[in-house]
């Protein structure tokens, strides 16, 4: 299967790394740093340390080329920014008086200044910082970072190839700045943009780079010719360079379709493409323009987005189809691997038979670096390997833990009654006022209270037998009446109970449900210093007995205001899990879904009248494809509306989402039929409310008025005035005031200050509205 030039060239590679280390080193440094319990020369040397000790484990491994330039302390879009001299204007005189202080106050703000605005990084659950671009924003070269870890990596001895954002993919990224007209385009920024990327490259030439790595997947969406055609030109004029690195466009998450073209024939010397299932099209595409003859093709043959084993047969199957298309086949993971753990050999508690079908980061390394063996010197090189991979496949087929026929067969009796309310909104809208009895701009929160050190302390004091149930259970009865006084005193009109039993919003359901298994060290990076611990979907999945209904109706019971029951949906428990590959998406939706719905059901039937199902993935998880969402999001929504059809009319249903753009799925919010939804709108200035308002969105909406993924205090005035831009949009008697997502993640003194100064606000504006 193998030719001689191609043989003789394969290499291992991956595009990047997981950056927090084995024991999350990089948090602890991050948050001591912004405590000020670790200073600035030991942050750096931390940081310094774990970028050692990944080029180490990778080359150890047998990576034979590694990557600089991925590795961050907060986001690597944000690193670009600073890169290419995009500094906001209102962040200029911090990041002038310290660099450092200055980047972190572009990530999280300050007291006086606005963070940059946070979504999601194409269809994943990591979270970039979005660049602010507009007609004045000048560009200047900055390759202080992507030299000095390139030449750390030199210094180890290892051949390095530095990653950075394209140029496309930054720029259609970006958003006009605040107070550039919505209709501005950053992509006019390209001819600004590319001497910037020259100097870049030049630079990184001079400290030693061979190979430059450009990361172009905004190039698997749908792009318009304009668009395509600044990727042309971008590519032309940076090949054109006489003084530059060898160059690697790498575009990952999807199929290239239309620009695949364009770049096959742009004068780079490499290509790096996906080539798991989401993006197998890619190989007959490849095909299709005649290969990439005389330059090296980087294949992601490995998916880097879950864990499961490698079939490395398959793999093996589609490199040899690939040998024959470029002058050189190098063997990598589909992207980067900070979207899977560190290393599943550390998960001691999952049974070892399961634990063999799992492959974190350093395991696909291992796989990678198989694949590249037997494509340089024929599959006899790996003959143990593959029938090691063959049986783990076969054990994992042939597991009674995959398969349940009760739920199968209850997931397959599902009628399209089971998933509509009895009554159309307007109805239950009105037996909801009547039931509830709220003011107009009800205030409420998303759901979680802060999770204080004492909270968690509890949790592995529990895990350690250090203290027994009814100790710790009697610690979250403590912690649910506080949350509740204080709301009360507060102001608000729906209660939460504050989430103080739960370790994370899919993770805690996860670990109820059959069917999931959660792991321990599975950390993987959200955002920020943010890590979660995304469970491992592997088989049938069903409810074996309630999940909330315990604590909700305690909370209940210490107060006369409506407590909102709180649900992670089906969508976000499969977009925010590890996900099984061995069964479609949309039939385990409906399993979660059903499971759920017996949680709603029983909820409701302890007395809850308003009930919260978050679905913040639902925009995350939309096929980056337009052809390929009809049929998404009809699974979506049929598996939300499953999860909360069987309700009484009386009985308000929220939902929740954040951080994402929801323009382009208002049609499909609109038919989860939720009877109010609540949505991340501070960093966006209220976008999200003028796109309900043009699509004719009619029910009732609270888009929010505190970003909490900053540790700055709105005041009263600043959340006033967002909630009269949300009035211009949705009217008094459907517009409700909250939060933009749970605080979960905040401190109880920027807490309390800030859902004070939220009720303050509504009341403002209460009294400024017209008599009814």
């Amino acid at each position: 299967m193998t030719s001689k030039s191609a043989a003789a060239a394969a290499r291992a590679t991956v595009y990047g790394y997981p950056r927090q280390g084995q024991d999350r080193e990089l948090k602890k440094a991050v948050e001591g740093y912004w405590k000020g319990r670790v200073s600035a020369d030991a942050l750096r040397q931390t940081a310094a340390q774990l970028r050692h000790d990944n080029r180490q484990q990778l080359a150890d491994a047998g990576i034979q080329e590694v990557p600089t330039g991925d590795f961050s302390l907060y986001d690597h879009v944000l690193d670009t920014t600073v890169m290419v001299g995009a500094i906001p204007e209102r962040h200029r005189q911090a990041v002038a008086a310290d660099a450092v202080d200055g980047y972190f106050a572009m990530a999280r703000g300050t007291q006086d200044v606005a963070p940059l605005e946070m979504t999601k990084w194409f269809d994943t659950n990591y979270h970039y910082l979005v660049p602010e671009l507009g007609p004045g924003t000048v560009f200047t070269a900055d390759s202080t970072k992507q030299v000095a870890e390139l030449k750390e990596a030199l210094a180890q001895g290892l051949a390095a190839r530095p990653v950075l954002v394209g140029p496309v993919t930054y720029l259609l990224l970006a958003k006009p700045a605040p107070g550039v007209p919505a209709d501005f385009e950053p992509l006019t920024l390209l001819d600004r943009l590319l001497p910037v990327y020259a100097e870049v490259l030049a630079d990184l030439r001079a400290a030693g780079a061979e190979w430059v790595q450009l990361d172009e997947p905004a190039l698997v969406q749908d792009r318009t010719p304009a668009e395509l055609n600044a990727a042309e030109r971008t590519y032309r004029d940076l090949g054109a360079l006489t003084d530059r690195p060898k160059l690697l466009v790498a575009s990952y998450f999807d199929r290239l379709g239309e620009a695949l073209p364009v770049l096959a024939k742009a004068p780079v010397e490499g290509l790096a493409l996906d080539f798991t299932e989401s993006a197998a099209a890619n190989l007959d595409a490849l095909a299709a323009v005649g290969g990439l003859p005389g330059k090296r093709l980087v294949a992601g043959v490995v998916n880097g987005r879950n864990i499961w084993i490698n079939d490395l047969q398959k793999s093996l199957s589609t490199l040899g189809t690939l040998l024959g298309l470029a002058d050189r086949v190098d063997v990598a993971a589909s992207c980067s691997l900070l979207h899977v753990p560190l290393d599943a050999a550390a998960e001691r508690d999952i049974d070892p038979q399961i634990v063999r079908w799992l492959a974190f980061a350093r395991q696909k390394t291992t796989e990678i670096v198989t694949l590249a063996k037997a494509l340089a010197q024929g599959t006899d090189a790996i003959t143990g390997e593959l029938s090691a991979n063959k049986a783990a496949l076969a054990s994992r087929a042939d597991s009674p833990i995959t398969r349940d026929p009760a739920v199968r067969a209850r997931a397959e009796a599902v009628t399209d009654a089971d998933g509509r309310r009895s009554q159309p909104y307007a109805e239950r809208a009105s037996a909801q006022r009547a039931h509830l009895g709220l003011p107009l701009l009800p205030t409420t929160t998303i759901g979680s209270f802060p999770q204080t050190g004492e909270l968690r302390t509890a949790r592995a004091d529990l895990r350690a037998g250090r203290i027994d149930t009814a100790g710790y259970e009697e610690r979250i009865r403590t912690e649910i009446q506080d949350v509740i006084s204080f709301q009360e005193k507060t102001g608000i009109d729906v209660l939460v109970h504050g989430e103080p039993e739960r370790n994370d919003m899919v993770q805690y359901f996860a670990e109820q449900l059959t069917g999931y298994l959660a792991t321990q060290h599975g950390w993987v990076q959200s955002y920020g210093t943010r890590y979660v611990r995304p469970p491992v979907l592997a088989g049938d999945i069903s409810r074996p007995e309630p999940m909330t209904v315990r604590w909700t109706s305690y909370a209940q019971s210490l107060s006369d205001r409506p407590v909102k029951g709180m649900l992670t949906g089906p969508v976000t428990m499969l977009a925010w899990s590890f996900v099984r590959d061995d069964l479609p998406l949309g039939d385990t939706a409906r399993q979660v879904a059903l499971a759920l719905r017996d949680e709603v059901n029983d909820l409701e039937a302890s007395g809850t009248s308003v009930i919260q199902v978050d679905e913040p993935a639902l925009r995350e998880t939309l096929p980056l494809r337009a052809a390929d969402r009809a049929d998404y999001l009809a699974w979506a929504t049929e598996a939300f509306r499953l999860t909360t059809g069987g309700v009484r009319p009386a009985t308000q249903i929220h939902t929740h989402m954040c951080y994402a753009e929801f323009g382009d799925i208002v049609q499909a919010i609109d038919d989860l039929d939720a009877d109010v939804i609540s949505l991340e709108a501070a960093r966006s200035h209220m976008q999200v409310a003028r796109e309900l308002a043009a699509h004719g969105y009619p029910r009732e909406a609270g888009p929010g008025v505190y970003d909490i993924h900053s540790p700055r205090v709105p005041s009263a005035e600043e959340a006033a005035e967002l909630l009269r831009t949300g009035l211009k949009a949705i009217p008094a008697e459907r517009l409700w005031v909250n939060p933009d997502c749970g605080l979960k993640t905040r401190g109880w003194p920027e807490t309390r200050a800030s859902l004070e100064n939220l009720v303050a606000a509504a009341r403002t504006v209460r009294a400024e509205l017209p008599p009814s």
